[in-house]
């Protein structure tokens, strides 16, 4: 059943109003017709389950079925993501949504491939639609939230107080793993850092180790970078969930 987030304001209590891009997906892509059912997505943890009564490519409306929360993560996920080359930066965004990640943060480090961020914000219209697409595409109930840029030390300090857990994978890590870290407990919000391309330089390392985030290993082989985000999203819901 096709999936589509829209504004609140346009869920109502027995119909659902379709407007804009979302009338044209359903009306010319995805070429639904009258008595076939979609979800509304309003954002906030509720999906609505509508049957289609008009359909145009302007306005669609369908008659609400069911409402209902959204199956959400119970782990809250922060992926910081070092910034790097647009198509590799937009898998991760993509995949890491697909998994169950809740937020990005573009970190700007000594060896990352971007270093301004005045470039990258210009980005983040296209990255709020991947991020959308993605979360509807893998049934998501929200959208993954897209923070400002920052630098590595802003980000490691930035996050400091509403994580109690903040990973750092780091191939000079041997010993720790994150099923380790994570069998002393369940905790409700995350936050992973992964490096650029050339890796952290060690003075970064510390500076994040500083701040409370604990090194840990993906395991004995070197991995890119977009490898290590989907690994260390997918080991943390696997031993969380």
């Amino acid at each position: 059943m096709h999936r589509f987030f829209i504004p609140p304001e346009n869920i109502h209590v027995e119909h659902i109003e379709f407007k804009g891009k979302s009338a044209q997906q359903i009306a010319r892509v995805l070429r639904l017709k009258e008595g076939d059912e979609c979800i509304a997505l309003d954002n906030l943890g509720i999906e609505v389950v509508g049957r289609l009564e008009r359909v145009s490519p302007d306005t669609c409306l369908a008659r609400v079925i069911e409402k209902r929360r959204a199956d959400e993560p119970r782990v809250r996920l922060l992926m910081l993501l070092c910034l790097t080359q647009r198509e590799k930066f937009e898998w991760m965004l993509q995949k890491c949504t697909e998994i169950g990640a809740a937020g990005f943060l573009p970190v700007i480090s000594q060896r990352s491939l971007v270093q301004g961020k005045t470039d990258t914000l210009a980005k983040y219209e296209r990255w709020q639609m991947i991020l959308k697409e993605a979360a509807e595409q893998s049934g998501r109930g929200m959208i993954p939230q897209l923070l400002p840029p920052a630098n590595l030390k802003e980000a490691v300090m930035n996050t400091r107080d509403e994580y109690a857990l903040r990973l750092i994978p780091w191939e000079d890590e041997k010993q720790t793993g994150i099923k380790a870290i994570l069998g002393d407990g369940k905790p409700a919000r995350v936050a992973v850092l992964i490096g650029p391309e050339g890796g952290f330089s060690a003075e970064e390392v510390q500076t994040a180790t500083q701040a409370g985030f604990l090194r840990v290993t993906l395991g004995k082989r070197i991995l890119r970078m977009e490898t290590a985000a989907v690994v260390s999203a997918a080991l943390i819901f696997h031993e969380l969930e």
